[in-house]
């Protein structure tokens, strides 16, 4: 058997219920608020008197990204002062770093023919860097190096202007896409006979 709830109480649940979703309504309301007002606040910070227009706080790709001081980018390399000792392809836990190497005839050491990573399994933790005996190779501030291929993110640092390699010049998908079509390496190394 049922027991029959009182009137006057059924009342009230209902209005206790009233009053909790009038709160919950005003709270969304207010939380809302509150998000757009942010959002104004920030689109109004970006007007530029001077243009007369709304403008981004950093105008990339224009102009680069601003990184922290110790932004671990895409790597930059010396290939003048490489003296292919693998101990950084040695170092690198999923194996991205590919070193050719011949040696030298007439001397000792060894030419670079090409030094590759492969960007598509780097993951940008700098323990190639710690172990080369002569600094040649470094993270770079470089953000971005997009391209419409898997091929594109492959880069062999041995083909690309020296400048561009080593950080001068900005590493860029028109610079790496370039360098594919370079056969012979633009630089040996210390061993090489250009060296």
């Amino acid at each position: 058997m049922r027991r029959s709830v009182p009137s006057g109480e059924r009342r009230s649940a209902r209005k206790v219920a009233m009053v909790q979703w009038w709160k919950n309504l005003i709270r969304a309301v207010v939380t809302v608020a509150q998000g757009l007002w942010v959002t104004l606040k920030v689109w109004k910070s970006t007007y530029d008197p001077n243009r007369k227009t709304f403008t981004e706080h950093f105008e990339y790709p224009e102009l680069p990204a601003q990184v922290a001081p110790r932004y671990r980018g895409f790597h930059r390399f010396d290939v003048t002062t490489c003296i292919a000792c693998d101990q950084c392809a040695k170092a690198c836990p999923v194996d991205c770093i590919y070193i050719g190497k011949e040696r030298v005839e007439n001397g000792k050491g060894f030419q670079l023919t090409h030094f590759t990573i492969d960007y598509t399994k780097c993951m940008f933790c700098a323990l190639c860097v710690e172990p080369c005996p002569v600094d040649c190779i470094f993270m770079g501030g470089t953000l971005d190096l997009s391209s419409y291929s898997r091929d594109g993110a492959l880069v062999d640092f041995s083909r690309l202007p020296i400048d561009v390699a080593w950080g001068r010049a900005t590493l860029n998908p028109t610079a790496v896409a370039e360098s594919k079509a370079v056969i012979s390496p633009v630089h040996g190394g210390p061993a090489s006979p250009e060296g």
